[in-house]
């Protein structure tokens, strides 16, 4: 009997780049690899297209791995009047949790009431909200008494509390989102490649845009690509690609953090978040369980430059301390602080820069050039696969692409056949059809079942299987965005970088000099993601 070749990697940086190597000509080339250029990437699959996406540095290495965690519909935005938006989001947060069922569940939320008016004011709005999302709702919202509220959220503030008001939205894993929808984009035949900056842009004799130049950054290798639509999805960094078509284009974006602190659990031991609905600064704010840690965000400051690895300003983290203190018995302290993560906002800029980032549209903005490069902003994680919709509907109707449906309002993301293969509770549940894989791996090699930094019970295992399965190049890549660690305990990342460093040279064929360049990195990273006390 004959035996066939095992079949290539699919997911292999070899058999990507081979792809690409292989393919001078595309239908859509999509330049970024966050939620945003995903969505698009993925869209465009859905419809037939030979497909390329290219980062520049890894997925979701900007923005989209430092979001609050939420798929929601917006309570402020409904709040400011922007039904048409809200009734949108809360539509894309129902298909999400039904196309990955693994990765994005329901989460309760209570807004706590200190004044007589705050139960009936929560109560009405909330049951618009529900009204909102139709048969995609995820339950009714309900008033609750002084007792049930403590019963749900035991370390909330018990003096002056008078009631709470519970409601339904989506919590996920975003950058495991992100690693799943490249995933997705590669199962349908799409090349997705991280570590490929595009450099340069092709053009026609007629100043039409032909394409992209494009440079491996692990290897140096330049490539000219060509292709009948080219989309910018960089979100902060936008108007970068913008003014590789056009040198003097004015800006898009204005970018605007948001600081997140990552606390124990023990400061919300319970199932429920806690939704504070009006802080000093007229935003809204959330303690949210996550990953057995508790996420408490945002903040909305403006900054002058986007940035890779945006830093909190020390305003924004006695703001976020401050607000925590007015609502739990036991106020958090800087000391409490297991890391601190920061993401940028590509905010629509304002013409005169008056404008207040949280009166800001959250709408996504598509804008054409002369040339005809395709860019797109704005949004939110729970937006993603519209926007990548809308897009590609732009490139069909300005003549770019032939005319196809979409197909993503039903297409399941990468795992998610398996939302059942463990117990929720356990941290692998979030790899959902690709846990027997993983589990087949440590069967083999026992050893990877030791932990990368006990207690936390993220294994060895998973490590490899980045290296492997999810497209995963460095230390970073691992602790930050495959199991999440430098989000949850920078300390603890930090202690779990050399055996990570090791694993990966091992997988990836780098030396012992790439190992220990590889833990400096990341351990300055890591400093910081923590706050000095």
């Amino acid at each position: 009997m004959s035996h066939l070749p095992p079949s290539p990697n699919p997911y292999s940086r070899a058999t990507l780049l081979q792809q690409l190597a292989a393919t001078p000509d595309w239908d859509l080339i999509v330049i970024g690899g966050g939620a945003t250029g995903l969505g698009v990437a993925l869209d465009g699959l859905s419809r037939g297209y030979r497909t390329l996406l290219l980062e520049q540095a890894d997925f979701a290495k900007g923005t989209s791995s430092r979001s609050t965690k939420l798929v929601h519909g917006g309570v402020r935005y409904l709040a400011q009047g922007d039904v048409g938006l809200v009734r949108e989001a809360l539509h894309e947060r129902g298909l999400l949790l039904q196309n990955a069922p693994h990765l994005c569940q329901n989460q309760a939320f209570i807004i706590p009431n200190y004044n007589w008016w705050g139960g009936p004011f929560y109560t009405f709005g909330l049951k618009l909200y529900d009204l909102l999302a139709g048969r995609l709702s995820l339950g009714a919202s309900t008033h609750l008494g002084r007792a049930e509220t403590l019963h749900q959220l035991p370390t909330l503030r018990p003096d002056g509390l008078r009631g709470g008001v519970l409601y339904h939205d989506g919590q996920f894993d975003d950058a495991r989102l992100a690693v799943n929808l490249a995933q997705t984009v590669i199962d349908h035949g799409g090349t997705a490649l991280n570590y490929c900056a595009v450099q340069g842009l092709l053009k026609d004799a007629a100043g039409r845009l032909a394409g992209v130049r494009a440079t491996d950054l692990e290897t140096g290798r330049a490539y000219e690509l060509r292709a009948k639509a080219v989309v910018n999805a960089t979100g902060i960094f936008v108007d970068e690609v913008r003014r590789l078509d056009e040198p003097g284009a004015g800006p898009l974006v204005q970018p605007s953090q948001g600081v997140h602190l990552v606390l124990e659990r023990s400061f919300l031991p319970g199932d429920a978040a806690l939704m504070i609905p009006k802080t000093e600064d007229g935003r809204v704010l959330f303690a949210v369980p996550w990953l057995g840690r508790v996420l408490l965000g945002t903040t909305d400051t403006p900054v002058p430059t986007a940035s890779l690895e945006p830093r909190p300003q020390e305003a924004e983290i006695d703001f976020l301390l401050r607000t925590a203190a007015q609502y739990l018995a036991q106020p958090p302290t800087r000391a409490d602080v297991r890391s601190v993560f920061v993401g940028l906002r590509p905010l629509a800029a304002s013409a005169n820069g008056t404008a207040k980032t949280k009166e800001v549209s959250r709408r996504h903005k598509i804008v054409a050039s002369a040339s005809g490069l395709i860019t797109i902003t704005g949004g939110k994680w729970t937006t993603y696969r519209r926007m990548g919709q809308d897009a590609i509907d732009h490139a069909i109707a300005r003549g770019l692409l032939p005319a196809a449906p979409s197909r993503t309002a039903h297409l399941p993301i990468h795992g998610a056949g398996g939302a059942d293969a463990v117990p929720p509770t356990n941290h692998q549940a979030h790899y959902g059809s690709d846990c027997a894989g993983l589990q087949r791996l440590i069967t083999e090699i026992p050893a990877l079942a030791e932990r990368l930094a006990p207690p936390l019970e993220f294994q060895q295992a998973e490590v490899v299987w980045a290296a492997r399965h999810e497209l995963a190049r460095t230390v970073e890549d691992v602790l930050a965005r495959r199991v999440r660690l430098l989000f949850l305990d920078a300390a603890a990342a930090g202690r779990a970088a050399p055996v990570v460093a090791a694993l990966l040279a091992r997988e990836l064929g780098h030396d012992a000099a790439w190992q220990a360049r590889q833990v400096a990195e990341f351990g300055a990273l890591a400093e910081g993601y923590r706050l000095p006390v």
